[in-house]
């Protein structure tokens, strides 16, 4: 226990040391504190963005999902790729460049000005639910680090929580934006070696990979490539089940926290390079992330009467020596933090720039805002029972609900007025809150109707513009300005 202890801590310290490294690069700006000054280099975005995607969900939420579900869980992985690339080719490299043109250092007031209006009542209504949501979901990481602690160290969940919360508010506050980005590439590598060591050691450990199917292959159902509980029968159900994950995927285009990172790169032509970092990591890593997730079922077959999101933790204790399991709760953790901070700071942007009646950009406010966060999520992480898994996709798809169908509109080249945007982000978020209410998001993600239904409602009431009618973007901008360091 000793030297799981000390492995942990030695590597959280290197990650706080490098969020703290990152101030010297850092300037007093609102633009600095919140998207690094617009020049992030493109590994690095594509690093933070898919360690912000990962997050404790994939760790814990998908490994527990896999335990559960069996083969069919990989469809979750298929379709969310297919879907967060598909919604890439047309979004994110647009965004970006409405970044550049509005000036804005927020992921609502940046949509809320990309058609050369401020629509200002929807900016407010939209950060009040990232403020509402982005908390659940940062609330759900720091739970996520406290189930870490217990299934590995034994100790108690709201410890766990305390830490995760403590480490993020110590280079999140402080160094804005670029810390969080330096620490999630950072981040992403022990997470990528720890769930590489962990698939490999428990596939040796059956007698390889011939054994560790054959074993799988004696759990009833466990392999069945489709899942049985659908929302109807037959090739329609599984087909709407798959659907319904790609629109899971496509959700990212909602998720203030992910999309800050493409926002925040040094110009629009670096994006085609961050994606081939984010996909080809996204990919490997899930794909690594699920093999556990049905290992783990062989190892700790009582677990699915107690929790099964404890799969990871407990697994790594029965399989690895004292030093390695501290470098896998530094990877769990490291996935819960990566996130956490990000989606504090994106609250923090929210407060500070579309809430308050006037922007607060003195450097002390946005901090402040930041610990303010930070201590609301561990309040609200220390008061719930809900599962991670169950958590981040209801955040995940709310957002989606609420964002997705205007900016996917805008992205290709409609003219929606501020009422419309408002009954469309009302619309979205009805329909997935009233399907989950439902209990149908087992069988179909409710973010599929609560995205599809407002884009064709907002397709009927928009007309097309012609690119001179769309606003500036930053490449029709002469000189537009890429203050501060590099990264």
């Amino acid at each position: 226990m000793t030297l799981t202890l000390l492995a942990f801590l030695l590597c959280l310290g290197a990650f706080v040391a490098i969020g703290l490294a990152s101030v010297r690069k850092s300037s007093a700006s609102n633009e600095d504190y919140y998207l690094a000054s617009r020049s992030v280099r493109p590994w690095l975005a594509g690093l933070s963005a898919v360690a912000t995607n990962n997050s404790g969900y994939m760790f814990i939420g998908v490994i527990g999902f896999t335990y559960t579900t069996g083969l069919a869980a990989i469809w979750l992985m298929i379709g969310w790729i297919a879907g967060d690339f598909l919604a890439s080719l047309f979004v994110h490299r647009r965004l970006r460049e409405v970044t550049g043109a509005t000036g804005e250092v927020s992921f609502s007031a940046v949509v809320a000005r990309w058609a050369g209006k401020d629509f200002r009542l929807w900016r407010r209504i939209s950060a009040l639910l990232s403020v509402i949501f982005l908390g659940a979901y940062s609330a759900a990481q720091v739970a996520a680090g406290g189930k870490a602690l217990q299934g590995v160290l034994g100790w108690s969940p709201e410890m766990g929580a305390i830490i995760s919360a403590g480490l993020i508010l110590a280079y999140s506050a402080v160094g804005g934006i670029r810390a969080s980005i330096w620490t999630d590439a950072a981040q992403s590598f022990v997470m990528m070696f720890a769930m590489t060591l962990l698939l490999g050691v428990a596939v040796a450990a059956r007698g390889g990979l011939g054994a560790s199917v054959g074993e799988m292959s004696d759990i009833p159902g466990f392999l069945n490539l489709f899942p049985t509980e659908v929302l109807f029968p037959g090739a329609i159900g599984v087909a709407l089940f798959i659907i319904g994950w790609m629109a899971a995927g496509v959700s990212v285009i909602g998720q203030p926290h992910i999309m800050i990172r493409f926002m925040a790169l040094e110009k629009p032509s670096d994006m085609l390079a961050a994606r081939a970092w984010y996909y080809s990591y996204f990919t490997i890593f899930y794909g690594l992330a699920t093999g556990v997730g049905l290992m783990s079922r062989l190892y700790l077959p009582d677990l699915a009467h107690l929790d099964p999101e404890l799969a990871l933790p407990t697994m790594s204790v029965q399989l690895l020596p004292p030093l390695l399991v501290g470098v896998m709760l530094a990877g769990i953790f490291a996935a819960t933090m990566s996130t956490a901070d990000s989606l504090v700071l994106s609250c923090s942007a929210a407060i500070t720039h579309d809430l308050s009646p006037q922007k607060l950009q003195k450097p002390w406010m946005m901090k402040a805002a930041t610990a303010g966060v930070t201590l609301l999520a561990l309040l609200f992480a220390l008061s719930g029972s809900r599962s991670v898994f169950s958590l981040v996709i209801l955040a995940w798809s709310t957002l989606a609900c609420a964002f997705g169908p205007l900016i996917a509109l805008l992205a290709m080249r409609r003219r929606v007025g501020q009422p419309v945007a408002i009954g469309l982000m009302i619309l979205g978020v009805a329909i997935a809150l009233a399907w989950r209410q439902m209990g149908w998001q087992d069988m179909v993600y409710e973010g599929l109707p609560g995205m599809v239904a407002p884009f064709i409602v907002g397709w009927a009431l928009s007309k097309p513009v012609e690119a001179a009618e769309t606003g500036k973007t930053e490449d029709d901008v002469p000189g537009a300005a890429r203050s501060g360091a590099k990264g």
